[in-house]
Order: structure tokens, then sequence, then C-alpha cells
């Protein structure tokens, strides 16, 4: 049997990694510089009849970097770990010129659904196609940074949130300016400074989103919550070095939110802008599981059985009128109650915003769809 062709049949100082060290990258081809980032084939197999194959397909390093790590795998001798290798080196390529990377959520959020992205794409949960995308209770977005949609409407009761994501969407330079002072100057005292002139009413309008920001990343476990007077309560968390914000997210997210509409209103009001095909997500504040778990104020307004009827009152009305629609929540006996018909799915989280450490830890959620 004829012997495959490999790098070693080169003299040394041919080798794409030695031209590397000796000439630097600029000098390899094409050819070269996937040999060096592959660096060996698979199965006893020569890494360079795996690039003949790739280029062979794609033509061209344009091509292969934009190619879905799915369809790069079809490629033999090119597995899960060498497609991200590729995608990796690509996004690095594009952030170095100057392309901002997707952006993501920017505050911390209780509740939030970062976790649980990965469980939702691998179950399917997200809708292939939709028009429109709608989130009535917004918090840290991660769905909606997830999906990245062309046209959106975001909207929340808490104003402040609302307030904060339309300031980064039109005036974003000046909040980073002030963000940059605010993280410059962090210490137990500067926190409750700041809170108590967050509370005051005190700042201006950019001064007043980037204490939100401050606080939300300073103190403790992330929470938003406030009092029966609507004051933001919320002791400094144990941090040594916080991380205040990501400038380049920022920017990212300031682009993202260019196409979106953004609300500072109860999610009923969501039946006046959904139609037909759109996608509505709602991560309502949790049903508590028992009379003690429900210790987090998402805003100075409860939301418990009441309010938790009329949100399935609106789904069904949306469901009546075409939409698609994803709702999380508790894995209680009331909510499964309350959406008898429809698709329940139950999925496993981690619960970190409890006040009492042993008692955080994995936890049923419920995902209701209609679809």
């Amino acid at each position: 049997m004829r012997k495959s062709f490999t790098i070693h049949d080169l003299p040394k100082e041919e080798r794409p990694r030695e031209k590397m060290i000796a000439l630097g990258a600029r000098n390899l081809t094409d050819r070269e510089l996937l040999v060096t980032l592959l660096g060996r084939g698979g199965r006893g197999e020569s890494v360079v009849v795996t690039v003949e194959r790739l280029l062979g397909r794609f033509r061209n390093l344009n091509k292969i970097a934009t190619t879905p790590i799915k369809e790069l795998t079809e490629i033999k001798g090119i597995g899960q770990a060498k497609a991200t290798q590729i995608k990796a080196a690509a996004e690095i390529a594009n952030r170095i010129n100057g392309g901002h990377k997707p952006a993501e959520p920017f505050l911390k959020w209780a509740g939030g659904k970062n976790q649980l992205i990965y469980q939702y794409s691998k179950s399917a949960f997200f809708p292939p196609k939709f028009n429109k995308y709608l989130e009535p209770f917004l918090g840290g977005g991660a769905v909606f940074f997830h999906l990245r949609p062309k046209k959106a409407v975001l909207s929340d009761l808490n104003k402040d949130l609302i307030n904060c994501y339309q300031v980064i969407k039109k005036q974003v330079a000046k909040l980073i300016e002030v963000l940059k002072e605010y993280q410059s100057q962090h210490k137990k005292d500067f926190y409750y400074k700041i809170r108590d002139d967050y509370n005051s009413q005190i700042l201006n309008n950019i001064e007043r989103v980037a204490a939100f920001i401050y606080l939300n990343k300073t103190g403790f476990n992330g929470l938003y919550r406030v009092n029966a007077r609507g004051e933001f309560n919320v002791p400094i968390g144990s941090y040594k070095t916080p991380s205040i914000f990501d400038e380049d997210n920022l920017w990212s997210v300031s682009k993202l939110l260019k196409n979106t509409e953004l609300h500072a209103f109860s999610f009923e009001n969501i039946l006046d802008y959904a139609k037909s095909n759109d996608f509505i997500y709602f991560d309502p504040p949790y049903y508590p599981l028992n009379k003690t778990s429900n210790f987090t104020s998402y805003t100075k307004d409860a939301f418990l059985e009441d309010e938790q009827e009329k949100l399935a009152d609106a789904f069904r009305q949306l469901d009546k009128k075409g939409c698609i629609i994803m709702l999380s929540n508790s894995d209680t006996k009331f909510i499964k109650k309350l959406y008898k018909g429809y698709r329940i799915e139950p999925v496993r989280a981690n619960r970190f915003i409890n006040c009492v450490g042993d008692k955080r830890g994995p936890i049923n959620e419920l995902v209701i769809l209609n679809y």
C-alpha cells in the first residue's frame, strides 16, 4: 500500500510551522496556513490530505471561515474539534480587523436564562422562522441576545431597566465615559454613595444608567431589588475586582438595538403589538415554589396568583391571534393547571439567587409552548 504524503516528507525549512517561525505567517500560502492551524490529520492520515479536501470543496479561506461547523464536519478528517479550531481562528481575525463580537447580555439578572440557552436550543424550543420578536419581561435579555432578531419589541415594567437599554441604543459613547469613572472609583464607600444618589434621583440620565449598571455588577448576587418605596436596597457584593462593563460588548449591544422598539409597560400591552407568526417569549417573575421563595421583588409590585392568571389569559389571546409563544415558569401544580392543554416541557436549572448558600442548586423549571 502506498504511503500517504506527510509534512515530514518535506525538508524541515519547507514545513509550514518552521516557515512561520522563520519568515512569519504572512509568507505562508493558504494551504500552509490551514496545515499549521489543524496540526495533524485524523486516524493516521496526513493533514495535507485533509487540507486538500477542504480547499477542493470550499475553494478559499473566506468560504471556509464562513461555512457552518456542521458543514465543515462533512469533510473527511474534519471532526468537531478541527471545525471549531477553524471557526475560532476566523473569529479572532474578524475581531482583530475591527469586527465587533456578537452582542451578549451586559447585566446580571435574577432568573436570567444564560444558563438555559443551550438546553433550549438543543431541545429545539426556538422556532426556526418568525416575523417579529417580542419579549415583555426583558430583564437581562439572554434569549434576545441569542436569537439576534432583525426586528424586535422589547419591554419591561422596570422603567430604569428600559431606560438603560434606551441609553445604550442612543448614547453609548457618553455612557462608557461615565462607567470608566465609576469603575476607577469602586470601593465600599463609593458603592453606597452611588446607591444613595441613585435612590435620591439627583443623577442626570446618563449617570443614572451608569449607576444602574454599576450597582448591578457590584451588588450582592446581581440582584435588582426594591423596597415598598421603590428604593434600590441591595447591599454591596463581595467582589475583589468586579468587571463592571465590557466596552466592545456595549458597542455591539448598541448596534443590535438599532432596529428594536423599547417600552416601559406591563406585559398586557404586548397584545397591541403582536401579530400572526410573531414570536413572543415570556419570562415572568416565577410563581413561588413555597411561601418563602418569593424574596426578591422585581419591582415594587408583586407578581402572584392574580398576575399569573392574567398572564395565562394573555398567552391564550396571543395563541388565538396565531402567534408563536414560549413561556418559562416554575414547576408547580398551579402553573401546570394554568397552561393545561399546551405543550409543557421540564428543564433543569441551577438556582443561584438564594440567601442561603446550601439551598442553591439544580431545580426543575417548566417551558410552556403553543407549538
